[in-house]
């Protein structure tokens, strides 16, 4: 099952690691995803170094089918977000999947 990080888990967590309050350090990312989404309805791209990238893209209008009753209808034009990882994060992710893989590899060898 995945588990969701909420903001006041980065919180908590970034508070016990650094030893600052967890009520400054909530301000201090309150204020970092507000600039963040400022930037992003202003256009601009959102680069965190090391995490990936954020970036406004423009959806062209669709045509979309409900699946339930099969009516087509249209998908207005809209913006949306859209984050790509950095090469660092998807290294890291790349990684920690192989040694999985090779966990239960190696684990299903010692049940036989």
């Amino acid at each position: 099952m995945t588990k969701t990080i909420t903001r006041a888990m980065l919180a908590e967590a970034a508070a016990q690691t650094t030893g600052l309050n967890k009520a400054e350090i909530a301000s201090v990312g309150e204020t970092m995803f507000g600039l963040m989404a400022d930037a992003l309805m202003a256009g601009e791209n959102v680069k965190l170094t090391a995490f990936g990238s954020l970036q406004v893209r423009e959806r062209a209008e669709r045509l979309g089918r409900n699946p339930r009753t099969g009516t087509e209808h249209r998908i207005s034009p809209r913006r949306t977000v859209v984050f790509t990882p950095s090469a660092q994060l998807r290294a890291a992710l790349d990684q920690r999947a192989e040694a999985q893989r090779s966990t239960r590899t190696e684990d299903r060898h010692q049940d036989a």
